[in-house]
């Protein structure tokens, strides 16, 4: 996939801010660069943390930010009312679907659980042929340092394919991320891995 184009850009990111300067600091820095390369924002949809910090840049460069937000979250009084558009749903379930819908490719920030399960989810359904976007982890001050360890001891310990793992795209910085991003060229997973799933668990292969 050389020089694509991104119409919008799918962020999972902190409900917090973190404690760290630099969290914050590559929050704005991506936003910055989004907004020059005409590129909108769909993001959980809150008014608080990353998310805020993100999409307060772009609004402020008139650049469209789409929030999708459950509505257990908007009875808290956490929506962000200045976005462009702003798509309630009724569970986390549906939030993520439709935010998943709507973007071109998936970076992941500094988060918690809610971060997490986000990336997490899309990943799957990269492995699982389901959608074809880039995915992206933005690894500001390291902070995603022992996931990637895990992931790199899951493949050791046969749990998961190298392939779905180098299909992750890492980048320290955002610079780099952008540069990955639009000269990503997917690793071509083996179309009957699910077979050899099957032949180690004892299924008959025809």
């Amino acid at each position: 996939m050389t020089n694509p184009r991104f119409n919008y850009f799918g962020v999972f990111c902190g409900s917090a801010i973190g404690k760290n300067e630099k969290y914050r600091i590559a929050a704005v820095e991506l936003a910055e660069k989004m907004v020059k390369r005409g590129i909108g924002l769909v993001f959980g949809g809150a008014d608080i943390g990353l998310m805020k910090v993100m999409s307060d840049v772009i609004i402020g460069a008139n650049g469209h930010t789409i929030g999708v937000i459950p509505e257990i979250i908007v009875d808290k009084g956490l929506s962000h009312v200045g976005v462009s558009e702003l798509i309630t749903c009724r569970t986390m379930s549906e939030r993520k679907q439709k935010m998943f819908d709507l973007s071109d490719a998936f970076i992941a920030l500094p988060g918690g659980y809610g971060t997490l399960d986000e990336f997490f989810e899309i990943i799957v359904m990269y492995q699982l042929n389901i959608y074809k976007k880039p995915i992206a982890i933005l690894n500001v001050n390291g902070y995603y340092d022992n996931l990637l360890k895990h992931l790199d001891v899951c493949v050791a310990e046969g749990f998961l394919r190298m392939e779905h793992r180098q299909n992750i795209i890492i980048a320290d910085n955002v610079d780099e991320l952008f540069d990955l991003l639009y000269n990503f060229v997917p690793v071509v997973v083996d179309h009957k891995w699910v077979d050899m799933l099957k032949k180690e668990s004892g299924h008959k292969i025809d």
